[in-house]
């Protein structure tokens, strides 16, 4: 009774963040002006449909480019979809199955993709959806690896 009790306070709280997450995610990308995501602020729409095109430019002219830039574009890619990964095996046991998540994740940031392109907020990059996979895939690692000590200390 009390492991079920922790279980639905844990999959609550996981709920909270989750939406907390995408809030601060949908924000940064469509909203954010720091990073001149604003809908419309783009004359020319930027598209990349080749497969780590861009990943390479960012590693080939990092020195031109600067540690933020290219921190922000690899690095924040993956990073930014960390907590989509782990929170979703948190909510509901059907995300236990990484084959799913990682799913998830690459229509998630395919359909992110095609608003930024429609609202011309940012770029539509196929690097940013393998970049934004990878970071739920790391994601959903990290739970596995939390889940495991939590069974470890607390059972099953």
């Amino acid at each position: 009774m009390a492991r079920r009790r922790r279980e639905r306070k844990i999959r609550l709280t996981g709920r909270v963040l989750f939406v907390c997450y995408l809030c601060f995610l949908v924000y940064f990308l469509f909203f954010a002006d720091w990073y001149n995501h604003r809908p419309g602020i783009m004359a020319e729409v930027a598209v990349n449909l080749e497969p780590l095109r861009e990943i390479r430019r960012f590693l080939r002219y990092r020195e031109q480019l600067g540690f933020k830039a290219v921190f922000l574009n690899l690095a924040g890619n993956i990073l930014g979809f960390i907590p989509f990964g782990f929170f979703l095996p948190v909510i509901s046991r059907r995300f236990h199955n990484g084959l799913v998540v990682v799913l998830l994740a690459a229509l998630s940031s395919s359909l992110v993709e095609a608003v930024q392109l429609i609202t011309r907020t940012g770029t539509c990059d196929v690097d940013d959806v393998i970049l934004n996979t990878a970071g739920a895939l790391a994601g959903y690692i990290i739970f596995l690896i939390c889940n495991a000590i939590r069974r470890r200390f607390y059972g099953r």
